[in-house]
């Protein structure tokens, strides 16, 4: 596994993290895992290489953390480093912006100074921990609400946390290049995470180069397009729950999609991989600074997603799989 420096912290980490969104479990997370296997798979992965862990309070209500913490309970907590964020909540108390409701349950978007205190608290309790390595804000504050919360004011408190010990890093994820401007104007931003993916590359005509320039690392999640691009859905697929909306699961953008994976075939005998090994090796061959968030629930997948991390792609061949893409995307 290769590694690089995360943002200027120093910390050397994966160039493939291990995110639980979906090891978290519940009907909204694509449902429940055996609790065991999940627990390994987290103990496995940096045995793997893989040292680089991303959860988050939002994920099944706190569950993906409790996993998390069952399984530090069997591993070296040196061995990782720890992204968990802050922003989204059930608090009924504090409330904020309205987001998803699942189960019933309200969830809001606050980034309160108070409601991001008692998260961290919460958050190290569920994981067992007295610190996180990067503490992320997960979604950002609606200008314009009630609940409105300037980024200087929440970064503030995450300069705090630092000062304290209880975080190391900070990092945002679904910001756009304004908000990151702003971050990088009240302290150290280490880590942006976005959604990226070789059919999905809006983050490169602001956000790529702003975070390039300022040592910012960028995080890609959703690589594979919500698993259109593992290669392995048939021509006949129907989407299911949230891929029903997706520009890409439109039934022609989709066949268009599965088009140019029938003509990356090529290059993955060249390479001796997958068409999933081809499109993640591709978002890491973007540039040194780019990290990849890889869900995996079993020792398995993290084995496959690897690979992707090994590959060296010649320079013609990225040229030829955007121009290929962009030829769809028109």
């Amino acid at each position: 596994m290769k590694t690089m420096k995360l943002g200027k912290t120093g910390m050397e980490v994966s160039r493939m993290g291990l995110g639980t969104w979906s090891i978290g479990g519940g009907s909204a997370w694509g449902g429940d895992h055996d609790l065991q296997t999940v627990v390994d798979t987290i103990v496995e992965a940096p045995k793997l290489g893989v040292n680089l862990i991303d959860t988050a309070p939002g994920y099944n209500f706190g569950n993906s953390e409790k996993i998390l913490g069952m399984a530090l309970q069997k591993m070296n907590r040196e061995d990782v480093k720890i992204i968990t964020k802050c922003g989204v909540t059930w608090d009924q108390e504090m409330k904020g912006d309205l987001f998803n409701k699942v189960n019933g349950i309200q969830l809001y978007k606050n980034l309160n100074s108070d409601s991001i205190k008692r998260e961290i608290e919460e958050s190290l309790k569920r994981m067992g921990t007295d610190y996180v390595d990067v503490y992320m804000t997960h979604w950002q504050s609606i200008e314009g609400s009630e609940y409105y919360v300037p980024i200087q004011k929440t970064m503030e408190v995450l300069n705090d946390l630092k000062a304290q010990g209880k975080i190391k890093a900070i990092g945002a994820a679904n910001v756009d290049i304004k908000q990151i401007q702003e971050y990088l104007k009240h302290g150290e931003l280490d880590i942006v995470q976005a959604k990226y993916s070789i059919l999905d590359r809006g983050i490169e005509d602001e956000i790529i180069p702003c975070c390039r320039e300022n040592g910012v690392t960028i995080q890609a999640y959703s690589p594979l397009e919500m698993g259109l691009l593992s290669g392995t859905m048939p021509r006949d697929y129907k989407p299911v729950g949230a891929q029903i909306p997706k520009k890409w699961f439109q039934p022609d953008n989709m066949q268009k999609a599965m088009d140019v994976m029938d003509q990356w075939k090529p290059l993955c005998e060249k390479y001796n991989c997958t068409i999933a090994n081809l499109a993640l090796a591709w978002i890491l061959a973007q540039g040194e600074f780019i990290n990849l968030l890889s869900g995996s629930t079993t020792v398995d997948q993290i084995k496959k997603n690897v690979k992707s991390t090994e590959l060296e792609l010649e320079p013609a061949d990225v040229a030829m799989m955007r121009d290929m893409v962009e030829e769809i995307d028109k």
